[in-house]
C-alpha cells in the first residue's frame, strides 16, 4: 500500500527536530503536506499564507513549475557527479549566472550546501588568504554580538547569539567581537536604516589596537542582522567597517544568507548598501529553498591570491561531496531565471513602501515596542512578559498559525519576510491578521 504522506504520522518520536520545543510540538505537531505559492497547506486541509518565505529561503515561492521541472530532467539526466577533480556543465553555467547579479568585483563562486557551511568556507578561505600572501599571522576572526552565521563550530564562533553558543564549550580561539547595533531607545520604529549607531564600527578600531592590526584576518556581519531580530545597519555604518577594515588590510566577509537574492529589492545587500565586501556567503534563496545549496562569492583578488604554484596542485584544501551537485546547480539556473523572468528583485523594491506602511501600521497596539523594516523584510518587537521570555511571541506565532498566517519568532521579535511574490492584497491579510493576534495577546 502506497504511504500517504498527508497523514501525520503514528509516531514522531524519532525525529529530533531542530531548533524546535520538541516536547510542546510532539503534543500537538503542526504539519505541512502541501504547498503552492504564496500558501502551505496543512495536515487537517487548511491554507496557512506564508509569511516568512518557508524559512527566509521560498523568495519566489513555492513549487515553481521552472524550477521544479529541472530537477526533474536534471534528476533524469546526471544525478550526481564528483566535485573534485571533476566537473559538470551545470556548476559552471549557475556559477558564471550568480556573478552576473553580483555586485562589480566579485567574481568567483565556491560552491556549499548551507549556509553554515558557507561561514565555514568564507572564515578558512580568509585565514588561508593571508597566509598564501605569507602573512600568516593573521588568524583572528572578529564577529559581531547578536550575530548569526550558521551553527557549526566557526559560525557560532563570530555568531553572538547567547544560546547558540553557550551549551557548545570553549569554541573557537582568537576571536573577538564587535557590540550590536541595536539601540532601542534611540532608533525606535525607524523605517529603513536607523539615524543612531554608526559610530558602534568605530569599536573595531579598539580591538585592532588590542590585538594588532597583523592578527587578524577577517571581519564577519551580517549587512542585516536576520536571524537576531532584523537589526538594520546604521547609516554609515557599513560604510565605516569597510574603511576600517581595508586601512588595516583585514577581508570584510558580509553574510547574505538572508539578505541575498531580492529580500531588499537588490540581487545582495551588498549592492542596496553600496559597499563591496572582500566576501559574501549565500545560501537558501539560492535555490529557492528547495534543494541544500550554499555558495562563498569573492574578489578576484581573493581567489588570485590561491592560484600560485604548480599548475598540478591543489589550490585550496577544502571543499564537500556535495559542492556544485548537477541537481542543486539546476534548481539555482532554474531560481535565477524565475527571479529574472517574473522581475521579483524589482518586484521587492516597489512593494517596499506598501509593506513598510501596513507593518508600521502595528505601532501602538498591545505589548509592541518597536517596528523595524527594509525592502520584503519586518520586525515586531514585543515587551517580554517578566521573568517568561520569549512566551509572549510564541504565543503569537500559535496564533497566527491557527488564524491562517505562518510568522517566525526569535526570542520577543516576530520576524516576517514573505516570498517575492506577495501581493497588496496578501500584505494586507498578513498584517490585518497578526494585528488581531496582537490584540488578544496578553
Amino acid at each position: 500500500m502506497a504511504l500517504d504522506r498527508k497523514q501525520t504520522p503514528n509516531d514522531l518520536d524519532a525525529f529530533w527536530m531542530p531548533f524546535t520545543a520538541n516536547r510542546q510540538f510532539k503534543k500537538s505537531p503542526r504539519m505541512f503536506v502541501a504547498a503552492k505559492d504564496m500558501h502551505y497547506t496543512t495536515a487537517d486541509g487548511r491554507q496557512v499564507l506564508d509569511g516568512t518565505a518557508g524559512l527566509w529561503c521560498c523568495n519566489a515561492g513555492h513549487c515553481r513549475p521552472k524550477i521544479t521541472e529541472a530537477i526533474q530532467k536534471q534528476a533524469a539526466e546526471l544525478d550526481y557527479a564528483p566535485a573534485f577533480q571533476m566537473g559538470h556543465p551545470a556548476a559552471f553555467e549557475l556559477a558564471n549566472r550568480i556573478i552576473e547579479i553580483a555586485p562589480k568585483g566579485i567574481e568567483h563562486v565556491f560552491y556549499t550546501n548551507s549556509g553554515s557551511e558557507s561561514v565555514e568556507t568564507a572564515l578558512k578561505i580568509a585565514i588561508a588568504y593571508h597566509r598564501a600572501r605569507g602573512e600568516g599571522t593573521r588568524t583572528r576572526l572578529i564577529g559581531r554580538e547578536r550575530g548569526y552565521h550558521g551553527v557549526n563550530f566557526g559560525g557560532i564562533s563570530v555568531g553572538g547569539i547567547v544560546n547558540n553558543r553557550k551549551f557548545f564549550g570553549t569554541l573557537l580561539a582568537g576571536v573577538d567581537h564587535l557590540p550590536h547595533t541595536h539601540l532601542p531607545a534611540q532608533n525606535a520604529f525607524t523605517r529603513g536604516q536607523p539615524e543612531h549607531g554608526a559610530n558602534l564600527a568605530d569599536d573595531l578600531e579598539r580591538i585592532v589596537a588590542l590585538h594588532g592590526p597583523e592578527t587578524i584576518a577577517a571581519v564577519i556581519v551580517e549587512p542585516m542582522a536576520g536571524s537576531t531580530g532584523v537589526l538594520m545597519p546604521p547609516k554609515g555604518y557599513l560604510e565605516k567597517l569597510r574603511a576600517i577594515t581595508k586601512k588595516h588590510g583585514i577581508l570584510l566577509i558580509f553574510d547574505e544568507v538572508i539578505t541575498g537574492f531580492g529580500r531588499l529589492g537588490a540581487p545582495f545587500a551588498a549592492q542596496y548598501y553600496d559597499v563591496l565586501p572582500d566576501m559574501m556567503t549565500t545560501a537558501k534563496g539560492l535555490t529557492n529553498g528547495v534543494i541544500p545549496m550554499g555558495a562563498v562569492l569573492t574578489t578576484g583578488e581573493v581567489h588570485d591570491a590561491f592560484m600560485t604554484g604548480p599548475e598540478h596542485m591543489i589550490e585550496l584544501f577544502h571543499g564537500y561531496t556535495y559542492s556544485g551537485n548537477p541537481i542543486a546547480s539546476a534548481a539555482g539556473i532554474a531560481t535565477l531565471e524565475t527571479y529574472k523572468e517574473e522581475g521579483l528583485f524589482e518586484r521587492a523594491a516597489e512593494l517596499a513602501p506598501y509593506w513598510e506602511d501596513a507593518l508600521h501600521s502595528l505601532k501602538g497596539l498591545p505589548h509592541v515596542i518597536d517596528i523595524r523594516n527594509s525592502g520584503l523584510i519586518g520586525a515586531v518587537e514585543l515587551e517580554p512578559i517578566a521573568g517568561e521570555p520569549t512566551k509572549r511571541a510564541f504565543s503569537a506565532f500559535l496564533n497566527a498559525y491557527d488564524k491562517g498566517i505562518l510568522i517566525r519568532t526569535t526570542g520577543d521579535i516576530i520576524a516576517m519576510s514573505p516570498p517575492l511574490i506577495i501581493s497588496k492584497a496578501q500584505i494586507d491579510e498578513l498584517i490585518g491578521t497578526l494585528a488581531g493576534v496582537l490584540k488578544a495577546l496578553n
